[in-house]
Order: C-alpha cells, then structure tokens, then sequence
C-alpha cells in the first residue's frame, strides 16, 4: 500500500469521476451518480437530483487539472479548495472503515465531500512527492487518467480496454514486420 486507505479510495473515485468524461460519457444520469455514490461508499447527503448530476460532472474539469498539475499548482489547487469549502480534518471511523479524514460535514453537498476528499488525497500525494504516480492514458487516442499504485510504477494505461487495443497493435505491428 503506498497510501493510507481513504487516500488511495479518494484517489481512485477522483480519478475514476475524471474519466467518465468519457468519450462515452458514462455519468449521464441519476443511476450513474447513484452507482458512483455507491461504488466508492460516499456518505453523507445525497439528493439524488439533476442538479446534484449536473455539479458532480462539472466538478470533473476542476479534478483533471488537479490531478495533471504539476506538485506546485497542485499545492496551490488543493489550498483553494480547502479554503473555499472551509475544510476541517478531523477523524472518524463509521461502516466498514476504521480512523480515517473527513473534513466537511456529512450533510455538505455531495460535490463539497468529493472536492474536499480529493483534495486531502492529494495532500498525501503532494507530501510524500508521489506525483508520478498520476498520469495521462499512454493510449494516443486517449486522455483518460491513469493512477499507479502499483509497487513497480508499471500502470501506463488508464483501462484493460486501452492496455488490450495498444498490446495487439503492438502484436499486429510485429507480425507485419515479420512478413
């Protein structure tokens, strides 16, 4: 593990809100939001609204330049977002999870909770100088972000279906200049 529990969680949910982005778009509807609030066990409020929808996919700009800065701006990024949602850490242990950070209330607005926890995230990933293991796809045809929590920093694709297109032109490449 290079991070602690609710890093890595707030890490992966960010960088997975990024990329559905898309192309396709894959947060359209309140089910979508739904399934992302559930997938990465978010609680708190939530609405379940169009509107709510509409602030959680426009959060995805704000996350993609926060996590492609470079360490400075991202200092910088994560202080402003801090600072706006009046953030204070504090500890707290609830489901399945033991001691960990939040630092809004859990009746904030659910794009607050998200913001606020990326943001944290990147507190630890900024400290330890870890920047490297965020990224961009090395798939030409895509900018979908890639986190590398691997032990070997390895992970160059954001998706199996980036890492599989790249491995058979690779494979197709080989075969056509052995022919």
């Amino acid at each position: 593990m290079v991070f602690a529990h609710d890093t890595e969680q707030s890490l992966v949910a960010a960088v997975t809100l990024v990329n559905t982005a898309g192309p396709p778009d894959t947060l359209e509807t309140v089910a979508d939001l739904d399934a992302y609030y559930e997938r990465f066990e978010f609680t708190g409020r939530h609405e379940r609204t169009r509107a709510e929808l509409e602030e959680v996919r426009a959060l995805r700009l704000a996350l993609r330049r926060l996590l492609t800065a470079d360490r400075d701006t991202a200092a910088e990024l994560v202080n402003a977002m801090l600072a706006e949602a009046r953030a204070l850490p504090r500890l707290v242990r609830h489901d399945r999870f033991d001691w960990h950070l939040h630092a809004v209330s859990a009746d904030a607005p659910l794009v607050s909770r998200i913001t606020v926890e990326a943001a944290m995230a990147m507190v630890d990933v900024i400290r330890a100088d870890e920047h490297s293991r965020l990224g961009v796809c090395a798939d030409e045809d895509c900018d979908g972000l890639v986190l590398d929590l691997s032990r070997n920093r390895s992970r160059r694709f954001c998706s199996t279906a980036c890492g599989n297109r790249n491995a058979v032109a690779a494979y197709r490449a080989r075969q056509a200049a052995d022919a």
